[in-house]
């Protein structure tokens, strides 16, 4: 008689880690509206494997998440079913946008994601949370606003906890106006406000971080910057200071 091979935990099998390719299938299958379906596989075809595993390492698997204009939710289901220990909060201005990652939610029967209307540029409190990402999400807030979002950001984390912040550069240009076209074909209200790589750090550690950042390679000609920032253990420096 063959012997089971599966894991236990204290004599009860223990849970199987989803691979990345059937949590983007299922999350794809998930929107009922083929242009979302669409849209889907063309952000998953951007933020391949690579990317997608690279942001995740930084993303505890046991705590609460919080995706900061998570749009349809893809990203945030992505996440929370590769770790069912890890509950991910999105938020997105968008009622439409919403209403849609809920419903993908429900259908993929996920209980550690959740969905909620809210807007990045007005933010002034925040719940607590382990980690928070914005990915390709600061180029469609006003520059003036990002240093109070961020200051709310830092006020939600715990000493050490991680800010994960992917944007795209002002450099190469060929790439930067390659990236600024098709972000005005898909959100023509909200032009695209690019940030050089050394003004966004330095916005960051402003803000009470220490920031790590390294360029993401790509097939496509996408300026990609990964910014990966640690809350420090001292009190924000007051803004007049600089």
């Amino acid at each position: 008689m063959e012997r089971s091979t599966q894991r236990t935990v204290n004599g009860k099998p223990a849970p199987t880690r989803m691979s990345h390719r059937e949590a983007i299938g299922r999350v794809v299958g998930a929107y009922r509206d083929p242009i979302v379906r669409s849209y889907s596989w063309g952000r998953f075809k951007i933020f391949r494997q690579r990317f997608l595993e690279e942001i995740g390492q930084y993303l505890p698997e046991h705590g609460r998440v919080l995706d900061i204009g998570c749009g349809f939710g893809l990203f945030a289901l992505y996440y929370a079913q590769r770790c069912p220990g890890r509950h991910v909060v999105g938020f997105d201005l968008a009622e439409r946008r919403i209403e849609t990652a809920r419903q993908a939610a429900a259908d993929l029967g996920l209980k550690n994601a959740e969905f909620h209307i809210g807007d990045a540029r007005g933010i002034s409190a925040l719940d607590p949370f382990d980690a928070i990402y914005l990915l390709d999400v600061l180029h469609h807030i006003p520059q003036d606003v990002v240093p109070s979002l961020l200051s709310s950001i830092h006020d939600a984390l715990p000493v050490g906890g991680i800010l994960v912040v992917k944007e795209l550069d002002t450099s190469p240009t060929w790439q930067r106006l390659f990236a600024h076209a098709l972000d005005l074909m898909m959100s023509p209200d909200s032009p695209p406000h690019y940030w050089p790589q050394e003004k966004l750090a330095s916005t960051i550690e402003d803000a009470g971080f220490s920031v790590k950042r390294h360029q993401l390679i790509d097939y496509l000609p996408y300026p990609h910057v990964l910014y990966v920032a640690t809350k420090l253990g001292r009190t924000k420096p007051p803004a007049a200071s600089r």
